[in-house]
């Protein structure tokens, strides 16, 4: 079983409402998708902000799992986020994750976030989790 097959049976198991899955994991880096439904848009037909927020906070925690391993008790601290362009309501988000700092108590990253089959990003988030003493 690779990285990326046992932190998707993790999250299935830990995290049964998440809609992400994951494209690749490794490296300090993750990249996540989001499948878009109409839901998810809001007034004026383009994806809710909850919704990319969701996918930085993913593809970070992802990242770190790769790093880490399957803890549940990482958490988010700060996520600082940047809304750059609308993000097509008819098209998937991409989360793109780097890892900036991986601490013994703290983890940074960064994510960039496309809607799926254009290279313009959408918007830009930083992140901090805090991480469970045994990690």
């Amino acid at each position: 079983m690779t990285r990326k097959d046992e932190i998707t049976a993790f999250l299935a198991r830990e995290f049964p409402q998440m809609k992400c899955t994951i494209l690749a994991v490794g490296g300090g880096r993750a990249t996540v998708r989001h499948e878009v439904g109409f839901a998810e848009l809001r007034p004026g037909g383009t994806v809710a902000g909850p919704v990319l927020m969701t996918v930085a906070d993913v593809a970070l925690y992802v990242a770190i799992l790769g790093e880490i391993g399957n803890v549940a008790m990482a958490v988010t601290t700060s996520l600082n986020f940047n809304f750059l362009r609308r993000p097509a309501a008819d098209a998937a988000v991409i989360g793109k994750c780097t890892l900036l700092k991986l601490g013994h108590t703290l983890a940074t990253g960064e994510v960039s976030l496309y809607s799926e089959g254009s290279d313009e990003i959408v918007a830009h988030a930083v992140g901090t989790y805090a991480l469970p003493r045994t990690a």
